[in-house]
């Protein structure tokens, strides 16, 4: 891929890596909740990224992923606002990137910071976590996936406690239902996120990109998505090459 500039960024902290990039949500002030200047940040991430597909490692600074959106800001929202979808339009992006996306979640991941790690292919939490959607106590409802994806995630009957009667989970409960794939210290979050990085990076690329595309296709697609998928593949010279060192591995 081409270079890419990584100057510019005024909410979010972005590090820029041979086959990944690690973006850290830095709103300390507001407890890095979700404003328009974020929005249009994560949308320069996605340009980014699917011009030049590599991993994505997503955090947030101060201990914190993200307290939901901004609240003085939602409160002066109308009905043109929500019709525009800000946040479902952008969590929708980041869910279709090309590559892995890897949320780093500590401290609060509430409302849209909830739904914006619910966009994400893995989660990793820390013990302090704590993860739901209080939407519906401010008078509005989670618009941005939580709907949808959440009960994909962990099932109908906890997602309905979530949205319906706004439970929010801890670090352990999170993990106890996979919504996040491993609980770490606060200070191993970054280095947790590089192992699985490093995990996805051995394989091929182009194979991890068609996976996570036929894994999002809808159920009409199948199996012809898979066969699509697949006769890409069996193609490509880096196929060839696998299978050549497995087989003379074997051998020896």
């Amino acid at each position: 891929g081409g270079t890419v500039m990584t100057g510019g960024f005024t909410v979010l902290d972005v590090d820029l890596l041979p086959d990944r990039v690690v973006v850290l949500l830095d709103r300390p002030e507001a407890r890095n909740a979700i404003d328009q200047a974020m929005v249009d940040e994560l949308h320069r991430v996605c340009d980014m990224l699917e011009r030049d597909p590599r991993i994505l490692l997503l955090g947030g600074k101060g201990g914190v992923f993200a307290a939901g959106a901004d609240i003085a800001q939602l409160r002066h929202r109308r009905r043109e606002d929500a019709l525009r979808g800000i946040n479902s339009g952008l969590f929708d992006r980041i869910r279709r990137l090309p590559m892995p996306v890897i949320g780093l979640l500590d401290g609060h991941a509430l409302g849209g910071g909830a739904e914006l790690a619910y966009a994400c292919d893995l989660r990793i939490g820390t013990p302090r976590l704590r993860m739901g959607n209080p939407e519906p106590g401010l008078g509005i409802l989670a618009a941005a996936g939580a709907t949808w994806r959440l009960g994909e995630l962990v099932g109908e009957p906890l997602a309905k406690e979530i949205l319906l009667a706004g439970r929010v989970l801890s670090g352990d409960e999170a993990l106890a239902m996979r919504l996040v794939s491993e609980l770490v210290e606060p200070e191993e979050l970054l280095a947790a996120g590089g192992r699985w990085a490093d995990r996805i990076s051995r394989q091929s690329a182009l194979a991890v990109r068609l996976t996570k595309a036929a894994f999002h296709a809808p159920r009409e697609a199948h199996p012809y998505i898979d066969d699509l998928t697949q006769a890409v593949l069996f193609e490509t010279e880096e196929k060839e090459e696998r299978m050549t060192a497995f087989l003379e591995k074997r051998k020896k």
